[in-house]
């Protein structure tokens, strides 16, 4: 399923032109302008894009995009990489070190990466991969994966760990999800109760968060509570305008809002969730999966074709933008070293 980094630019222009198409035939307004991008705005039914034939879990696609992005070589000798960002057109992960530096300091291979996820306080990571289907595990510093397992769910978007180690994996385009129970084996798939699953999130208790697309045409999410083996929707007190990211910040599940440039943070209990807070990204255009951790928070911006880094959860404006050959940033990761 690998794709060309030529292909993926002609495709991407053709679905830019194709959106653009739509808005100038006197339909309802497919396209607005952001910050050098085109925001997809959906009418009829909700869907997610799709780039030479793979679905992205971003909101944004950027109409000019780079034919070639070479791997670049690590610049240190020692294992100091700390963060990670997935670029889908590309097929690369750019290491960083911050707050060391806001460079780049080298880069991994993929094959169309979304999104990546750890478990807190250890130091591997694993990376999806929506081109080959398949998910790898990587050691803190490495540059080859150290396991992989692979799902024929359909295209694979998101991921997460529980602490008891299982691997969890949300499939883009259908309301499904797959766990590897141990982070090993082929993987059970479970219905979500979605139209399309996004982001994938535990908790401590091992509950397991989805969002997406709701069979209501609307921006949701669904839980399974530890120790279920079905999903329920979840009430949510306010209206998401773009599902982003999920993620358990130590004291709430977060729930990133790719269109609102805003992270929600929810108590949930039951099927009902209560809006605890609300952390502002303000000159973000597209966070698609964020990454929460040590007090910050790390945004790979598809719509800026960037990366920054805020302080959380006091959010505003940014500290820091990673400097790197950013190509549709989707996913993004701090390891614990």
């Amino acid at each position: 399923m690998q794709i060309s980094n030529l292909a993926k630019y002609a495709a991407g222009v053709t679905v830019a032109a194709a959106l653009l198409a739509g808005c100038s035939s006197g339909g309802s307004s497919a396209l607005s302008p952001s910050t050098g991008t085109q925001n997809a705005v959906r009418s009829g039914h909700l869907q997610p894009l799709k780039v030479g034939g793979l679905l992205v879990a971003s909101a944004m696609l950027p109409l000019v995009k780079p034919v070639h992005i070479p791997i670049m070589p690590d610049k240190h000798k020692k294992k100091t990489n700390d963060e990670y960002v997935s670029n889908f057109y590309s097929s690369t992960l750019l290491e960083f070190d911050y707050p060391k530096g806001d460079g780049s300091t080298g880069s991994l291979s993929g094959d169309d990466p979304q999104g990546i996820c750890t478990q807190t306080g250890k130091k591997n990571f694993w990376q999806v991969n929506s081109g080959d289907d398949e998910i790898d595990e990587y050691a803190f510093g490495g540059t080859s994966p150290i396991a992989s397992v692979s799902e024929s769910a359909g295209e694979a978007a998101g991921c997460s760990l529980s602490k008891s180690g299982d691997l969890a994996v949300s499939i883009l385009g259908s309301g499904d999800v797959v766990i590897f129970t141990g982070h090993t084996g082929s993987g059970t798939t479970v219905a979500d109760g979605l139209d399309s699953t996004y982001f994938i999130a535990y908790d401590p208790k091992g509950d397991l968060f989805v969002d997406g697309i709701t069979e209501q045409d609307t921006y949701g999410m669904s839980e399974m509570a530890a120790g279920s083996s079905s999903f329920n929707e979840v009430s949510l007190p306010n209206t998401p305008e773009f599902p982003g990211g999920l993620q358990w910040d130590g004291k709430y599940m977060t729930f990133n809002d790719q269109e609102a440039h805003e992270i929600y943070q929810y108590t949930v209990s039951g099927d009902v969730a209560t809006l605890e807070g609300t952390v502002d990204l303000n000159g973000t255009s597209d966070c698609v999966q964020t990454w929460i951790a040590k007090k910050l928070v790390y945004c790979p911006d598809a719509g800026n074709e960037n990366a920054t880094v805020f302080k959380y959860p006091a959010g505003g404006s940014a500290i820091a933008t990673l400097s790197g050959s950013f190509d549709l940033p989707i996913g993004a990761v701090s390891i614990a070293k």
